[in-house]
């Protein structure tokens, strides 16, 4: 496939299953979020952001993974539902620690009800993830449920291992950051709960625990670290009324996102010093006259165009590693549905 290019039927496939895949498992949610007491601070807000939608890309992709590897949807709904609720959780954590405004259209839980019960509600997603997954051991038995509490116990430590070195370098204003640094970040942060662990788990409920469940780290890496790439250009240039998050606000925010990186390294020194000035500050003494000033250099530093190419030699990557994962494997819906998250990835606006 050439550089730039998406199959639009690929796409079109994967939004099918993730729609179908996406509606089984909020289905599910339903039990794991009925209202209940305390509900003012805490039960009326646990669905919030599970009920604004989202892709359901982490679910979708765990029970397709269970299904190309022979198990039925029933068997990792379950585990579908603890991905998206501790997918939740880790939002509604992110938007305190970046002091975000807009999640999926709307105030962000923080901007809404303060950072304390925002933090609380949380803490309560990812504990009702985590009652989720233990719901496994009626259907799937005590021993399979302890395999998958082990790989989101990895999957957690890793992502808020990525989480810290993240926050790290806003808090000590790195500016020597590499491409390397990134992507290690983004493997911890991003790749090990979007793809790595809802790969292993459905093919780990699939076999009963037998599968190697390694197999998979390459392929996460690349398919997740392209879907992060892309999540951060759709930051400078979505589409306002379909992104749903604050456009530019990795820029007001100083993530050390790939074209910041780039364009740390392409300026000059008197600009470099302007750009580590800004970073240095607070989020609320940073102006929007700076903010804008970044995305100009940005674009005329070609680091947009850098990122993009970046996306999509890791998605090119992922095309790959998918092939030799399941070549052997029989064709089916969901086989093809895995195929094409490839192509899905750089089609999102």
């Amino acid at each position: 496939m050439i550089a730039g290019t998406t199959d639009a039927a690929h796409v079109d496939l994967a939004t099918d299953v993730l729609r179908e895949y996406g509606d089984l498992t909020r289905a599910a949610l339903t039990d794991y979020l009925r209202p209940r007491e305390p509900r003012r601070h805490r039960y009326a807000l646990l669905g919030d952001y599970p009920r604004r939608g989202g892709r359901m890309l982490r679910p979708s992709l765990c029970i397709a993974t269970a299904r190309v590897f022979g198990a039925s949807a029933e068997e990792a709904v379950l585990t579908a539902v603890a991905l998206e609720l501790l997918h939740n959780a880790f939002l509604v954590h992110d938007d305190v620690e970046d002091e975000s405004t807009t999640r999926r259209g709307h105030p962000t839980l923080n901007a809404l009800h303060g950072p304390a019960v925002a933090v609380n509600v949380g803490d309560a997603l990812a504990l009702t993830g985590l009652r989720a997954l233990l719901g496994n051991r009626w259907k799937l038995g005590p021993r399979l449920t302890l395999r998958l509490f082990e790989e989101a116990e990895r999957m957690a430590r890793e992502s808020i291992e990525g989480q810290a070195i993240e926050l790290g370098w806003r808090r000590d204003n790195a500016t020597h950051v590499t491409d390397a640094d990134y992507l290690e970040m983004v493997l911890k942060k991003t790749c090990w709960y979007t793809v790595i662990f809802p790969s292993r788990a459905g093919a780990l409920i699939a076999s009963r625990g037998e599968a190697d469940p390694d197999r998979f780290v390459r392929f996460g890496f690349f398919l997740g670290a392209a879907f992060q790439v892309q999540d951060d250009l759709l930051n400078l240039v979505g589409d306002a009324a379909k992104y749903g998050k604050e456009l530019d606000g990795d820029i007001w925010e100083g993530k050390r996102t790939l074209m910041l990186i780039h364009l740390l390294h392409a300026l000059d020194e008197d600009e470099r010093a302007r750009l580590r000035t800004f970073l240095g500050l607070p989020r609320e003494r940073r102006t929007a006259a700076d903010v804008r000033w970044v995305r100009a250099r940005m674009d005329a530093r070609g680091c947009i165009d850098y990122a993009r190419q970046m996306a999509h030699g890791l998605a090119g990557a992922a095309r790959h590693e998918c092939e030799l994962l399941y070549a052997a494997l029989p064709d089916s819906r969901d086989r093809r549905f895995i195929e094409a998250l490839p192509e899905w990835v750089l089609a999102r606006r």
